[in-house]
């Protein structure tokens, strides 16, 4: 029986997916569940690259925000239980998988819930997968929920 559930969200529909699925098995073991949004502030530096970084922080954190705001609004609607945070990535060495497993570890989730696009061959090798990291990674059970790319 799971007691806290975890899902991480993102601007996509397999999030919205994810959420959905996260909802049902929360309400369905009357456990607690929180939605975070990792947003990443980082933008890599390079010659020639001029970057207003306060305002760009600012847009990002909002975005997420919004986002997240909606999603938390759209999961109350089924059930009480719910509760959001923003996370940031603010720092080079940080990365988003790194990011989920640290809420897990601190909110002491016993299930992590995610959406994952299915990417193979060289799409994954290119873009990597948070989810592939986050299951290799995690110290409870991950539940992905699979979508097309």
């Amino acid at each position: 029986m799971y007691t806290r559930i975890l899902v991480a969200v993102s601007d996509d529909a397999i999030s919205k997916q994810a959420l959905q699925e996260a909802v049902k098995l929360a309400k369905d073991q009357q456990a607690k569940l929180r939605i975070i949004y990792v947003a990443d502030e980082f933008i890599p530096g390079g010659e020639g690259i001029h970057v207003d970084f306060k305002q760009h922080e600012e847009k990002v954190r909002k975005k997420g925000q919004s986002l997240l705001n909606k999603m938390t609004a759209a999961a109350k609607k089924n059930y009480g239980q719910v509760e959001s945070k923003l996370v940031e990535v603010i720092d080079s060495n940080d990365h988003i998988s790194e990011k989920i497993l640290s809420e897990a570890h601190d909110w002491e989730a016993d299930l992590i819930i995610l959406g994952t696009h299915g990417r193979s061959g060289i799409s994954r090798l290119l873009l990597g997968s948070v989810a592939e990291e986050v299951v290799r990674n995690a110290d409870v059970p991950v539940q992905l929920i699979h979508g097309e790319d």
